[in-house]
């Protein structure tokens, strides 16, 4: 008697153990650099284009978007530095953008971890403009520092054939 109650049990112990997990569409990325002994941290979810139409069609010109999935995109800075001439203090941020054909603005919140649909507003501490250019097609968003410097570093969000570039000096 007892074994016939275990069986089942044994049973759906195995079946659990043999379940896969769930894997999400849109990979955790990460991307690290140093910069004059300051530590710059990206962390994103990589979306994939599959062939959809991106800006001005999935992300709408005008409206706050965050370059990530699931959750908010986050830099994270060990010391303070200048975005495309501006100041931003050390500290982590929510990284989110409002795309345009000509002008881009890339915003940096002070709330670091939130929903990728969720935008906070009234927590911003800075706003930065960028002009877009075209680059070589990207499946997956990527964030990219195709230039890295004595103090001072390129970082570019692409996405599908889109290149959009932010200046980064670190100020000690």
């Amino acid at each position: 008697m007892r074994l016939r109650l275990l069986c089942p049990a044994l049973l759906a112990a195995a079946a659990c153990a043999g379940a896969q997990p769930s894997i999400p569409r849109s990979q955790l990325g990460t991307v690290t650099q140093w910069i004059a002994g300051a530590r710059l941290d990206v962390v994103y979810r990589r979306p994939v284009a599959r062939g959809r139409e991106l800006f001005g069609a999935l992300v709408r010109w005008g409206d706050l978007w965050t370059p990530s999935a699931d959750s908010a995109a986050r830099l994270t800075v060990s010391a303070p530095i200048e975005v495309n001439g501006s100041r931003l203090a050390a500290g982590e941020y929510g990284v989110w953008m409002i795309p345009d054909s000509a002008s881009w603005t890339w915003v940096f919140t002070t709330v670091a971890a939130a929903h990728h649909l969720r935008y906070p507003p009234g927590h911003d501490a800075l706003r930065v403009r960028a002009a877009p250019a075209r680059g070589d097609h990207y499946e997956t968003l990527a964030f990219v520092l195709p230039m890295v410097d004595a103090d001072s570093a390129v970082l570019q969000m692409r996405w599908g054939s889109t290149v959009v570039p932010l200046s980064i000096r670190v100020r000690r």
